[in-house]
C-alpha cells in the first residue's frame, strides 16, 4: 500500500534546493511541524522533505508554508527539487574548483521552480547519481564550466550538448530549454539527437549564453559508494550521517540537531540522495553533546554498507519492506554486494536507480511477481537496462540475485587489465601524436578513430568525442557510455 494513501491523510513536499537547508529556517519549520501534532518527517530521493498532514493540521499550517522561502506542494510533485552534490562537497569529493559557493551561487541564480528535473554533479564523485535528472549537469575539468546531459523527459533517450555550459548561464539554460523539452514527445534516439542539436543551435544563435568548446569528452567516476553513516573526520572536524531503516525521522530528533547545531555555529544540515541526513563542521570536543542526542533518540549508527545502497521510492511501503526482507536474507548468508547499487521500482517512471533494478509486475504480497534488470555494464549512473530475470517470485528474488552478484564480480574480474595490460600501448598517428582510444568496458573491443566504425558508417578520421548519442559497440551492442579512454594525449 502507496504511504501518502492511507487514511484521510495527505502529503506536503518541501523542495530543499540543492539538498541543503540553512538550520535557522529548519528549526522554524520544525517548530511549526511540532505545534501542529506532526511527529515524523522523511526525506525523498531528490533531497526534498516530505511530512504526512490532515487537512486540520494543513489548514494551521498553510500561513508558515505560503510565507517561506522554499517551493513547496500539496499531495504532488509537479515541481522536482534542484538536486546536487553539494551535500558531498569537502567530504567525498577531491574537485578543482566547484566548492560551496559556487553552488549557492548556481541554486540563488534560480529565479523559478523547475518542471523538468535538474542535477547539478560534481563528476570527481559517486556519491549523488549523474544522469536522474531530465538536465544533468557536469563539471568539467576547465573552471566554471559543465557538461550538460538531457534526458528526455519520460524516456532514457539522452542528448549530449556539444559544448560546455558556464556556471552563470545553468539557471537561464534552465528556463530556455524546458518548454520546448516539455511541449515535444520523443520516441527514438535520431529524434532526440535533432531536437538536442536543434535547441543547441538555438541557444548559441540567442547570445544570451557563453558556450566554450570542449577539449576532452566527459570522463565518468567509476561508482564506489562511500560510506554515508557515523561519526568521521576530515581536515580537523567532523562530519555525521545518519540513516533510517523506516526512511523517517521523528521531529523531535530534528529539532534537537538544530538546537546544537545553532549552539555550535554549525550553518547547514544537508540531505542525501539516500534519503539520510548529513552534518558536517562538527568540532572534536563537540562530540560528547551529539552523543547524548544520539542516546536521547535511540539513534543507532554504523549500518553494513550493503543495507545502504539501496533506493526505493519516495513515499513506498511496499518498496521499503521488500527492501528489508532481501536486505536481511543476504545478511544471513553474508553475499558480498560492494560497489553494487539496488533499486526498486513499484511504479512506472520513477527517479529510482541502480546497477541492479527490482522492477514490480504483479500480484501482492508473497504471490507478487518481479522483473530484475541491470545496466549492461553494472554501472548505477547509466540507463542502459537490460532484463536479467523476468517473471521472478518475491521468494526467489533472493537467490537470483545472489547469481547475479556473482555474475558482476566476474565481470570485475574480465574487465580487468592482464598483469602484461596494466599499461596500455600509447598508438600514434602519422605525425607522432597520441590517439585517443576508447576501450568497451563489456567485451574490451576498442573504438580508434584512425579506422573509425564502417559497419555503423562512421568513417575514418571521427574522435571518440563526436560520435552520436546512439552509438553502440559494434561487437557487443553496449551503449556508447559504456567506453572507457584507454589512452590519451
Amino acid at each position: 500500500m502507496d504511504c501518502k494513501a492511507a487514511g484521510q491523510m495527505t502529503f506536503v513536499k518541501i523542495n530543499l534546493s540543492g539538498g541543503a537547508v540553512s538550520v535557522g529556517y529548519l528549526d522554524g519549520l520544525l517548530q511549526a511541524l511540532a505545534d501542529a501534532g506532526i511527529v515524523h518527517v522523511r526525506f525523498g530521493a531528490r533531497q526534498q522533505l516530505y511530512f504526512d498532514v490532515s487537512e486540520a493540521q494543513l489548514e494551521e499550517l498553510e500561513y508558515v508554508l505560503l510565507n517561506q522561502e522554499l517551493t513547496y506542494e500539496v499531495g504532488q510533485d509537479a515541481y522536482p527539487n534542484i538536486v546536487s552534490s553539494y551535500v558531498a562537497d569537502g567530504i567525498f569529493t577531491d574537485a578543482a574548483w566547484i566548492r560551496e559557493g559556487v553552488y549557492k551561487d548556481i541554486l540563488d541564480s534560480f529565479d523559478f521552480a523547475p518542471r523538468l528535473k535538474v542535477n547539478l554533479m560534481d563528476s570527481t564523485q559517486s556519491f549523488t547519481p549523474y544522469s536522474t535528472g531530465n538536465l544533468n549537469f557536469l563539471t568539467a575539468e576547465m573552471g566554471n564550466y559543465w557538461f550538460l546531459h538531457i534526458r528526455f523527459p519520460g524516456t532514457n533517450i539522452f542528448y549530449r550538448w556539444s559544448t560546455l555550459v558556464y556556471s552563470d548561464d545553468i539557471a537561464g539554460l534552465c528556463k530556455f530549454l524546458e518548454a520546448p523539452l516539455l511541449q515535444t514527445v520523443v520516441d527514438i534516439p535520431q529524434a532526440g539527437e535533432e531536437l538536442g542539436r536543434r535547441m543547441e543551435r538555438l541557444a548559441a544563435d540567442s547570445g544570451e549564453f557563453h558556450f566554450h568548446s570542449l577539449s576532452q569528452p566527459f570522463i565518468e567516476q567509476l561508482f564506489k559508494l562511500p560510506y554515508y553513516e557515523g561519526f568521521n573526520a576530515y581536515q580537523d572536524r567532523l562530519w555525521l550521517g545518519v540513516y533510517r531503516r523506516s526512511e523517517t525521522f521523528t521531529v523531535a530528533f530534528l529539532k534537537d540537531i538544530c538546537t546544537i547545531c545553532i549552539r555550535n555555529r554549525v550553518g547547514q544540515v544537508y540531505t542525501t540522495p539516500w534519503k539520510s541526513i548529513i552534518i558536517k563542521d562538527i568540532l572534536p570536543g563537540d562530540r560528547s553533546e551529539w552523543d547524548a542526542i544520539l542516546d536521547k533518540h535511540r539513534i543507532n549508527l554504523r549500518h553494513a554498507l550493503n543495507e545502504l545502497n539501496w533506493q526505493t521510492e519516495d513515499y513506498n511501503l511496499d518498496g521499503i519492506m521488500l527492501k528489508h526482507q532481501l536486505v536481511g536474507e543476504l545478511n544471513a548468508l553474508d553475499v558480498r554486494t560492494y560497489k553494487l547499487c539496488f533499486g526498486i521500482k513499484i511504479h512506472g517512471k520513477t527517479g529510482v536507480w541502480g546497477s541492479v533494478i527490482l522492477r514490480y509486475l504483479s500480484g501482492a504480497g508473497e504471490r507478487s511477481w518481479y522483473q530484475i534488470q541491470r545496466t549492461s555494464d553494472f554501472n548505477p549512473n547509466s540507463k542502459d537496462l537490460i532484463v536479467y530475470r523476468d517473471r521472478v517470485k518475491r521468494a526467489d528474488l533472493c537467490s537470483e540475485l545472489i547469481g547475479l552478484c556473482d555474475e558482476f564480480y566476474i565481470f570485475q574480474e574480465l574487465s580487468r587489465p592482464r598483469a602484461n595490460e596494466d599499461v596500455a600501448p600509447v598508438v600514434v598517428d602519422e605525425e607522432g601524436e597520441a590517439v585517443v582510444i576508447y576501450q568497451c568496458q563489456r567485451c574490451l573491443t576498442r573504438y580508434d578513430p584512425s579506422w573509425g566504425d564502417l559497419t555503423q558508417a562512421v568513417p575514418a578520421g571521427v574522435p571518440f568525442a563526436d560520435l552520436p548519442a546512439g552509438y553502440i559497440c559494434s561487437v557487443c551492442g553496449a551503449a556508447r557510455n559504456s567506453f572507457r579512454l584507454l589512452t590519451r594525449s
